[in-house]
């Protein structure tokens, strides 16, 4: 397996978590889909630019995190921060 699939699997489950769980949405099935073929790809991408593929798939992790990556569902911060404000 290479270097970026973890970070790749890990950007499509934060964006399932996110979605479903702290957000009250239906499954949506493009999500693993579409991180299956990101993740071949980047493994692809890994074999001819190594260190530029493993620091795109991190940057991409980070950026899911702190964007918003469909209309109207807040990013894993936003949701996670109002969630703790809750919780006080």
């Amino acid at each position: 397996m290479s270097e970026t699939t973890g970070p790749i699997i890990a950007l499509g489950g934060i964006t399932l978590f996110n979605s479903m769980i702290l957000n009250d949405r239906d499954f949506d099935v493009r999500v693993p889909i579409a991180t299956a073929i990101a993740a071949g790809a980047f493994g692809l991408l890994e074999q001819g630019w190594p260190k530029g593929a493993r620091a795109l798939a991190w940057l991409s992790l980070i950026s899911v995190l702190i964007a918003r990556v469909q209309p109207g569902v807040p990013s894993p911060v936003e949701s996670l921060s109002s969630w703790w404000q809750h919780q006080k």
